[in-house]
């Protein structure tokens, strides 16, 4: 089974397409190269801090990074215990609404 695409990833490409580098980026979006290289490692996560600014330099939204994230945690944990919470957890009486 291929596990989650990290957020790393799609930055990957995005220095590819545009032709610049780790250092480039981080010195341009005024962070520590460091973070960079551990995001495309996939070995961080992009916080909101990082999403604005990569969302700046780039011309995307915030939201576009954030998605990404939200989206390689929610497959990573589904990943992990999906199955196990399902057993686990009874559904709330159908027909009734959760707001809030």
């Amino acid at each position: 089974m291929i596990g989650p695409i990290h957020p790393g990833e799609h930055l990957a490409e995005f220095l590819e397409e545009y032709r610049i580098t780790q250092y480039r980026l981080a010195k341009a979006i005024h962070v520590p190269p460091r973070r960079i290289n551990e995001i495309v490692q996939g070995r961080r996560g992009i916080t909101a801090d990082t999403a604005l600014r990569l969302a700046r330099f780039f011309g995307t939204s915030a939201e576009y990074w954030m998605r990404l994230q939200d989206k390689h945690e929610l497959e990573a944990a589904r990943a992990r215990g999906g199955r196990e919470i399902e057993r686990e957890i009874r559904p709330l009486a159908s027909g009734r609404h959760v707001t809030g």
